[in-house]
């Protein structure tokens, strides 16, 4: 065989397509690097390179905010149910069982009696990977019950909102909890227990004009949308271009709609310190005012003439 009809098979390209696998990488929509998965995880959901907030599955934020082995879940026994009949492609009542065997939970919302940083709270938290977090009768129900819980135990209730509104399979039931979970809201507020509501992405429809914009303190992650419509659906109604940057967190804050922006990794330690504050805990100052060291300062040369007084 001559030399150059002579085949080197270290240089030979494999028939073997190779890829990567998938989930290795994500890429970030905040600055648009790619960023190892298993980085983005430890950094709570955040990209380390400029800060951006992903979806955070709701056991990972569960473990995150509330007291290692002190909460408790409550309203396990309330489920939906499809009272109107709807179906488009499939009907409501199939919906709900495949959304039950995906996600391992009855409905979009869970409630706890827990503990975060030391401080018993009545605390709920959306599921947004059921239905889009979307409120029908039963999550009414529920957000109502963490309320009544938090006006009888007078503990502090905390609400965790991510949701893309009334759930309309259940047409005028679905909006007739915004009506109801704000009354409970007002029960609560009328004896002085406090209410701490945080908005996280996203956050509309009518839960944004319920309860969730009824908090005490409103705080909000970074760069969560917040609002009723959506920006297309105002654009295409109003004929006009919003502003750079409308219903996110910033913008919100920037008109004093919410309080605060409170990253991921400082929200728990954050809440606990609202929690004592609106509670009457303050912290402790000094018994004894400070000492104040006088000014030193060199003595007049007899030579120098006196200072007349000052005459007011």
């Amino acid at each position: 065989m001559a030399w150059w009809s002579r085949k080197n098979k270290a240089t030979e390209l494999s028939s073997e397509k190779r890829s990567v696998p998938t989930g290795l990488f994500v890429k970030c929509e905040g600055c648009s690097a790619t960023v190892d998965s298993e980085k983005i995880r430890e950094a709570l959901r955040c990209c380390p390179q400029c800060g951006h907030h992903f979806t955070m599955p709701t056991e990972e934020r569960l473990a995150l905010l509330l007291d290692e082995e002190s909460a408790e879940e409550q309203d396990l026994e309330i489920t939906p149910r499809d009272p109107l009949g709807f179906r488009d492609t499939k009907s409501y009542a199939d919906r709900l069982v495949a959304l039950r065997r995906h996600t391992g939970q009855p409905d979009a919302f869970r409630s706890f009696l827990a503990q975060l940083d030391g401080v018993p709270v009545s605390f709920g938290v959306f599921q947004f990977e059921f239905m889009g977090g979307s409120m029908g009768s039963v999550v009414g129900e529920k957000i109502t019950r963490v309320f009544e819980r938090a006006a009888a135990q007078r503990i502090p209730a905390i609400v965790l909102s991510a949701s893309g509104g009334a759930r309309m399979q259940e047409g005028i039931l679905s909006l007739m909890q915004m009506a109801k979970t704000s009354a409970a809201l007002q029960r609560l507020r009328a004896i002085g227990v406090p209410y701490v509501s945080v908005l996280l992405h996203p956050t509309t429809g009518g839960v944004a004009a319920s309860f969730a914009m009824l908090g005490d303190v409103i705080l909000a992650e970074p760069g969560a949308m917040i609002g009723f419509a959506g920006p297309r659906v105002i654009e295409q109604t109003i004929r006009q271009k919003l502003p750079e940057g409308f219903q996110r967190a910033e913008f919100l804050l920037k008109h004093g709609i919410i309080d605060s922006i409170v990253p991921r990794c400082e929200l728990k330690p954050r809440l606990g310190q609202l929690l004592r504050l609106l509670r009457g805990e303050l912290p402790t100052t000094p018994t004894t005012a400070p000492t104040v060291t006088p000014p030193t300062t060199s003595p007049k040369s007899p030579s120098e003439p006196p200072v007349p007084p000052q005459v007011p």
